[in-house]
C-alpha cells in the first residue's frame, strides 16, 4: 500500500514538473507560473473527482440489486469475501467485452462493466474478470490509474498552452520563443505520459490477476475470461475508449485494436502471459 502512495506522489509531483518545464520553454517564467498553477490545480481535481470524469466519459449508468442483480450480486459475495466495502456498480452500454474499477480508495470505490461482457462470459468467469477488479481496489492500484488516466488531459492543455504561447517572448525581453523547443515539448511529453501509464500498469495486472484468482477461489475462471475477452476486443470497436485512449491502462484488457504505436505503447502484459501464471496457480 505504501508502495502504490509512493508511486502517487512521484507521478502527481511528475504532472506538476512535467508542466513547470514545458510552461518555461513555450513561455518563459510567466509560461512556467502559469503552467505550475495548472499542474496543481491538476493534481486536486484528479484525486478528488477523476473518478467521476472517467466513469462520465463511458457514460456508465449506475445498477443495483434492483436494476441489474446479475452482476451487482456477483460483486457484492466477492467484496465480502475480499473484506471490502460494497462498491458502487456502474454498466457501460458498449458491445466491446471489458471492465475496470475507479476510485480514491476502497471507500470511494466503483466497478464498471460492458454489456458486452455480461453477453459473452459465463457467471463463473464474470466472478474472475470482477474480482480481479476488486483486487486492484483491495491493492489501492485504483487511485494511481485513475489519476494517470488525468495524465493525457493534463498534457493536451499543455499542448493547447504551447499554442497560446509559442510565438510570445520567453520572458528575456522581446525575444521571441524557440519554435523548436515548444514542438519538441508538445511532442515529448505525450509520449512521456504513455510511457508513464504503461509503466504504471503492466506489473498491476499481473498482481490483481493473482488476487482476483485468490478473492474468486478459481484462477482458470479468470484464465478463460481473459482467452475470450482478447479475441473478441480485437474484432469489436470501443468507440468511448478510442475518444480517450489515456482511460485504456484503467481495462481489464486493452480496448484498443490495431498494431503499430498502439502496440508498442501497450499498457497490458501479454493476455498468454497472465494465462500462463493463472494456470499455473492450480
Amino acid at each position: 500500500m505504501f508502495g502504490n502512495w509512493l508511486k502517487t506522489s512521484i507521478l502527481m509531483a511528475g504532472i506538476i514538473v512535467l508542466f513547470g518545464v514545458a510552461g518555461n520553454a513555450i513561455g518563459g517564467q510567466q509560461g512556467m507560473l502559469i503552467a505550475l498553477v495548472l499542474g496543481g490545480g491538476m493534481n486536486l481535481w484528479a484525486y478528488w473527482f477523476s473518478d467521476k470524469m472517467v466513469l462520465k466519459m463511458y457514460r456508465a449508468r449506475p445498477v443495483d440489486a434492483g436494476s441489474l442483480p446479475y452482476l451487482y450480486n456477483i460483486v457484492h459475495d466477492l467484496s465480502q469475501r475480499a473484506g471490502l466495502p460494497m462498491p458502487k456498480v456502474y454498466i457501460i452500454d458498449e458491445e466491446q467485452p471489458n471492465a475496470f474499477a475507479t476510485g480514491r480508495d476502497p471507500g470511494h470505490a466503483a466497478v464498471a462493466a460492458t454489456s458486452g461482457i455480461l453477453r459473452l462470459l459465463s457467471e463463473r468467469e464474470l466472478r474472475g474478470v470482477m474480482a480481479h477488479e476488486l483486487a486492484h481496489v483491495k491493492h489501492r492500484d485504483i487511485l494511481i490509474s485513475t489519476i494517470a488516466a488525468t495524465v493525457a488531459g493534463a498534457i493536451a492543455l499543455l499542448a493547447k498552452f504551447g499554442m497560446l504561447f509559442g510565438g510570445r517572448g520567453n520572458g528575456s525581453g522581446n525575444r521571441p520563443a524557440n519554435p523548436l523547443v515548444s514542438i519538441l515539448v508538445m511532442v515529448l511529453a505525450p509520449l512521456a505520459a504513455m510511457l508513464i501509464q504503461m509503466a504504471v500498469s503492466r506489473t498491476r495486472e499481473f498482481g490483481a490477476d493473482r488476487g482476483g484468482a485468490e478473492f474468486s477461489g478459481d484462477p482458470e475462471a479468470l484464465a478463460s475470461a481473459l482467452g475470450k475477452i482478447e479475441a473478441y476486443a480485437r474484432r469489436i470497436p470501443f468507440p468511448a475508449a478510442e475518444e480517450h485512449p489515456a482511460t485504456a491502462q484503467m481495462m481489464i484488457m486493452n480496448p484498443l485494436a490495431g498494431g503499430g504505436l498502439r502496440s508498442l505503447f501497450s499498457t497490458h502484459p501479454p493476455t498468454g502471459e497472465r494465462i500462463a501464471r493463472l494456470r499455473a496457480m492450480r
